[in-house]
């Protein structure tokens, strides 16, 4: 069985020039082949031409990867005692003072006009803190908000919590416990 219905091979030409380039081939089921801009020599296009059959593959290899983990025992036993001493714990880019990215901007804004007293640290000064949050809490982007030691969330569910009350209200038990 292959991919391609028809019983003739498919013939790809395909320009490279200093500006995108695309081909578009419709055949039985519909292939489409685009390239990204590439300038390979400007003055002379180059021409690839190749007959090919598309065949599914039935195995796919098996292949080992291994990834080292920022997230250390070290890296993490720091993180949740940084957690739980501190009832309210920001994880942004930049300094309360000075933050250098408008999403932890804005979460320190809100943080500020509920008068709550939290700690920041600036993940942009340890690139291994960095990579390691985003393994501890699951969660991709940064800020990242830390209230009586449980993952908040990030700045849309922060703005979100904070326009609907929520965030007040658990503020308000956090420094009340």
């Amino acid at each position: 069985m292959s991919w391609c219905s028809c019983a003739k091979p498919l013939t790809l030409q395909l320009q490279l020039q200093s500006r995108p380039a695309s081909l578009i081939h419709s055949h039985g089921g519909g292939v489409t082949v685009t390239t990204s801009s590439m300038s390979i020599r400007p003055s002379s296009p180059l021409v690839f031409t190749h007959n090919f059959h598309f065949q599914p593959k039935l195995k796919r290899a098996s292949t080992s990867i291994r990834c080292s983990s920022a997230l250390t025992p070290q890296l993490k036993s720091t993180l949740d005692k940084v957690i739980a001493t501190n009832k309210v714990v920001l994880f942004m880019k930049g300094t309360k003072d000075f933050p250098q990215c408008g999403f932890s901007n804005t979460v320190v804004q809100i943080l500020k006009s509920l008068n709550v007293p939290f700690e920041a640290i600036n993940i942009l000064e340890n690139d291994m803190l960095r990579q390691g949050l985003k393994e501890y809490s699951s969660w991709p982007t940064f800020p990242q908000l830390y209230i009586e030691g449980e993952f908040f969330g990030g700045c849309d569910i922060t703005v979100e919590a904070y326009q609907n009350g929520q965030l007040q209200e658990l503020l308000e038990k956090a420094m009340l416990s």
